[in-house]
């Protein structure tokens, strides 16, 4: 079984390279994950890659059921998640087209299923969550982009929002001032629920657009889809070098 699953988020709904041996479908105590879990070789290693948002994104932010998703890799064997998002920048450093691989989260996120936990709760189901990213995977990321070539920001605090729709200006004011660098809508509880099964977790995220008011004008889903069509093409160089590793 493979140790290593990729979660694709916008701009990522398959796996270029992916040599698939297998589509398979799992149930789990929580419901249905987002898609067939997809199981191949990449670039010689054996890994499982699910797309976020279903195979033709069809499931908004707030609907993806988390819990599925991750029991259902944890149920493969996978030991190490490397989640691909498509995210806002805040910082000044992060423009659009810029990856980054932050170490911090601040959740803003509300009504969703939390823990695996939440009907059988005891107190040893209480995480340390301090640092949400996986210290050693965050590096391994870091250093493929620096073998690749890739400019790769290290660290930064994702603030998770509820979506789907996009953020006002006063509320990235708010959460610049929380001392968020970028702003995304999938990050939680996505990355608690992997903890509490001990699955090491890390992100890369791809810059698509400024967040609200933080440039003059408004966001277009055309100016996104054009700087994900550039950027994941990065994310999937960067992905191959990574995978190297494993």
């Amino acid at each position: 079984m493979s140790k290593l699953a990729i979660i694709g988020g916008t701009g990522l709904l398959s796996l270029e390279g992916l040599e698939i041996r297998e589509q398979r479908v799992v149930s789990t105590p929580f419901g249905n994950a987002s898609n067939d879990l997809i199981v191949g070789e990449f670039h010689g290693k054996s890994v499982i890659f699910l797309p976020r948002h279903g195979q033709y994104h069809s499931i908004p932010p707030h609907k993806i059921n988390y819990r599925a998703n991750i029991w259902a890799l944890y149920e493969q064997g996978v030991e190490k998640i490397v989640a691909v998002a498509a995210v806002g920048g805040i910082r000044s450093d992060l423009a659009p087209g810029v990856l980054a691989v932050p170490d911090q989260i601040i959740d803003y996120t509300y009504g969703r299923e939390q823990s695996f936990y939440s009907d059988d709760f005891s107190v040893e189901n209480h995480i340390d969550f301090s640092y949400p990213y996986d210290e050693h995977l965050r590096q391994i990321i870091i250093q493929a982009a620096k073998n690749t070539g890739l400019a790769v920001v290290n660290g930064g605090t994702y603030g998770a929002t509820q979506g789907p729709r996009l953020e006002t200006a006063a509320e990235i004011k708010r959460m610049a001032q929380d001392g968020c660098a970028m702003v995304g809508m999938t990050g939680m509880p996505e990355a608690a629920l992997a903890r509490e099964l001990n699955m090491a977790y890390a992100t890369c995220a791809l810059m698509v657009n400024w967040a609200a008011g933080i440039s003059d004008g408004v966001i277009t889903m055309d100016q996104i889809e054009h700087t994900l069509a550039g950027g994941m093409q990065q994310v999937r160089q960067l992905l191959a070098d990574f995978i190297q590793t494993q």
